[in-house]
């Protein structure tokens, strides 16, 4: 394996060639101009179409991200781009974080400091960790797979191998999201690295032994089936065509970057947690910087098909099947349908299970602190 630094350096031609496609963005008519009942609202993407193209400088940011220590390594024929921070304190803890869809590797950029330098915010040096957030195969900076088949299962065998060169032989897992799943496979598979694994979210395909010699559905499961299914009736549309015919979608979403920022707004728009109005928590400037990156990657059809490789590949467990890394979970009220304990501890040894104030899909982004310091609190006792 070769790591080596990284700097990103989007060309002056990928800049105008944006500002031509944003200057000629055609907008679709619609019945109600404000309202999100059939998606992104017309008006609210006319306003950040126009500060995308009028405001917002991408070298500014491109500036800020490139404070941030990136290297990109190649693992087993794949390129793949990482931040690693290492702590500050007297032994500083390993912790991969992985990200999801429609996120990157920014979300991570608060929560970075708040994990490696504790005590500068008010914690405790000895809750320090070396941190390191990868990009996932074809999202951000990471290029698309060179081949079919890598789903969260094989990413997480390419996490194991990068933190191993990294010199980290047992290390701590978060994430959110499809970040979750990459997590729950690495303790499945990996369990001699892990220390432990803390989620912010369960995903989807999750699915215990159900059946003959199985404890039956309490009331409470049944209720998170039930309400999983309506949100798949009601919400899920964008995950059944990722997961079935990405390539068709990616035809628009890599041609229009207003068809880009559609699709992606409509998600922050439904699953952050704020008082109508998603500017007071997650600022313009900060979801362009994502949707921006997705644009410049060029890879966005491996982003929308990795849901068709975890469809073929997804989370299921054999009869009587447990994993006993540690498993923690933070529960955010705006978070998408979560399960109950009972439902994830038949397969997992569930260390702890907390309810968290508010926050929602996007944690890391929406609520860095809320999030670093239960993180803390799961892997304190894991240490030493």
């Amino acid at each position: 394996m070769s790591i080596r630094p990284f700097t990103l350096a989007i060309t002056t031609e990928q800049l105008d060639d944006l500002d031509r496609r944003l200057r000629s963005s055609r907008l679709p008519d619609t019945l109600a101009a404000d309202s999100w009942e059939d998606g992104t609202a017309v008006s609210f993407l006319a306003r950040l179409l126009d500060y995308w193209s009028n405001q917002f400088d991408w070298r500014i940011h491109e500036q800020r991200i490139n404070q941030l220590p990136q290297f990109m390594a190649k693992i087993d024929g794949e390129e793949i781009h990482f931040l690693h921070q290492r702590g500050v304190g007297p032994k500083p803890m390993p912790l991969i974080i992985t990200h999801g869809w429609p996120g990157s590797f920014l979300e991570m950029e608060r929560l970075l400091a708040l994990l490696t330098d504790p005590a500068k915010y008010g914690g405790h040096a000895s809750d320090a960790f070396d941190v390191v957030v990868p990009s996932l195969p074809g999202y951000g900076c990471s290029p698309a797979p060179t081949k079919a088949g890598i789903s969260s299962k094989q990413i997480a065998g390419l996490w194991a191998s990068l933190m191993g060169e990294l010199g980290y032989d047992r290390f701590g897992a978060q994430g959110g999201d499809i970040g979750a799943g990459v997590s729950m496979w690495l303790a499945r598979n990996h369990g001699p690295n892990l220390i432990g694994a803390h989620l912010n979210y369960i995903p989807g395909s999750f699915r215990p032994t159900l059946g003959t010699g199985q404890d039956a559905l309490s009331e409470e499961e049944q209720d998170f089936l039930n309400r999983s299914s309506q949100f798949a009736a009601t919400e899920g549309a964008y995950a059944a065509l990722h997961g079935t015919k990405p390539q068709t979608l990616a035809f628009a979403l890599a041609d229009s970057p207003a068809g880009l920022a559609a699709w992606i707004i409509e998600k922050f728009h439904s699953w952050v947690d704020h008082p109508d109005d998603l500017e007071r928590v997650v600022p313009l400037d900060a979801l362009l910087s994502d949707i921006s990156l997705y644009w410049f990657s060029g890879s966005i059809q491996a982003t929308l098909r990795l849901y068709k490789e975890n469809r073929l590949n997804p989370l299921v467990f054999e009869a009587n099947e447990r994993v006993e890394t540690p498993l923690g979970v933070a529960l955010f009220p705006k978070e998408l349908p979560m399960p109950p304990r009972s439902w994830v501890g038949r397969v997992f040894d569930v260390h702890r299970w907390e309810h968290m104030q508010r926050g929602g899909h996007f944690a890391a982004l929406e609520q860095p602190e809320i999030l670093a310091e239960e993180i803390r609190a799961f892997f304190r006792p894991l240490r030493g």
